[in-house]
């Protein structure tokens, strides 16, 4: 009308029953960045809340935003569909891996698998003394619950003592409650590897290759009896007879008489 008739505004929007505030009336865009980023990070940290607890969450930091505009910066994130969150682990601080300077500074300890002649799947646990690449012992058996990784290190205290400390990965029975009550009730350092980090573990890690090779991919067992006999010759002759680099050639028995 303005354009093609040449009517004033007044008299446009008159008109039309338009008032001019709406005809004026200019949105302005709001930055719902502050708005993004913090509820982005509330859900990251705590994945099953639901927008209420973001809401009053927000309002306790301080933040005055009303409920619908938080709302709708929720909405628009998709936040409001179901969330299928995975359990994660607490963040993991890198550790240097050291050369210990005495016994028990320091055990490794990790797991393996394979399987037998019908199939059957067996684990086998490694416990290796840092200092001299000693493998202390080799368990084997079809399930090794957190349960039976404690009772071992408590046989190995009978004839060798316990560690400063122990690495270990990420594993379900490294990471339940058992052990860390019981490295805290024998004054053990519980330290754990990044994950996806193997070689902050790589004196175990060097063993359970030389394992995987020599042993598991070289014998086709048929029982876990065999396993366990193959297992411990195969232990015995590596920390008695085999020669290691990096103990100047040394089997680690022979570096623990000499210490």
């Amino acid at each position: 009308m303005v354009e093609e008739h040449g009517v004033s505004h007044r008299q446009a929007c008159k008109a039309v029953s338009l008032p001019r505030s709406s005809y004026r009336y200019q949105p302005k865009q709001k930055d719902d960045t502050p708005v993004i980023e913090l509820l982005k990070s509330l859900v990251e940290r705590h994945p099953a809340i639901g927008f209420w607890q973001c809401f009053y969450r927000l309002r306790k930091m301080g933040h005055s935003w009303n409920h619908k505009r938080v709302y709708r910066v929720y909405s628009q994130l998709r936040l409001d569909i179901r969330r299928r969150h995975r359990k994660r682990l607490p963040a993991r601080v890198k550790q240097t891996l050291f050369q210990p300077e005495h016994i028990n500074q320091v055990w490794s300890i990790d797991f393996m698998s394979d399987s037998l002649w019908d199939g059957r799947r067996f684990r086998l646990l490694n416990i290796v003394d840092d200092y001299n690449r000693e493998i202390l012992t080799m368990e084997a058996d079809l399930s090794i619950p957190a349960l039976r990784l404690v009772r071992v290190p408590g046989y190995l205290n009978e004839f060798r003592g316990l560690p400063e400390m122990i690495r270990v990965d990420n594993g379900p029975e490294f990471i339940s409650h058992r052990l860390g009550c019981w490295c805290k009730e024998n004054r053990i350092r519980l330290v754990f590897i990044q994950p996806g980090k193997p070689m902050q573990n790589a004196y175990v890690e060097r063993c359970n290759g030389s394992i995987r090779r020599e042993l598991l991919n070289a014998y086709v067992f048929r029982t876990l009896t065999e396993v366990r006999e193959k297992a411990e010759e195969w232990r015995q002759d590596y920390n008695h007879q085999r020669p290691h680099q990096a103990l100047d050639f040394r089997a680690p028995v022979e570096l623990l008489e000499e210490t």
